[in-house]
């Protein structure tokens, strides 16, 4: 699959540091997660959620003018839909 924003594509965690992940998404290309994208919920230590060689599918959110993807976990989770009651 095409790497273009919008797209879920699957990606291996290539390294983490204490602000996001980067992730192998194949044919020589790397993309980062911050680590505000990885889940909904507060996370203190990104090393407690993603390990390196651990496989994840993530959403494209961006790709700069100098070739930087912007990824995101949470956003490639599809999650139902809230309705108000």
């Amino acid at each position: 699959m095409s790497i273009e924003v919008g797209n879920k594509v699957s990606g291996t965690v290539s390294g983490i540091t204490n602000f996001g992940a980067f992730i192998d998404l194949g044919d020589r290309k790397t993309g980062l997660v911050h680590i505000s994208e990885v889940s909904d919920s507060f996370i203190k230590d990104i090393k407690d959620v993603l390990k390196v060689g651990e496989t994840v599918t993530v959403k494209v959110m961006s790709i700069g003018d100098d070739g930087k993807i912007g990824l995101s976990i949470r956003r490639a989770v599809d999650k139902p839909i809230e309705t108000a009651s």
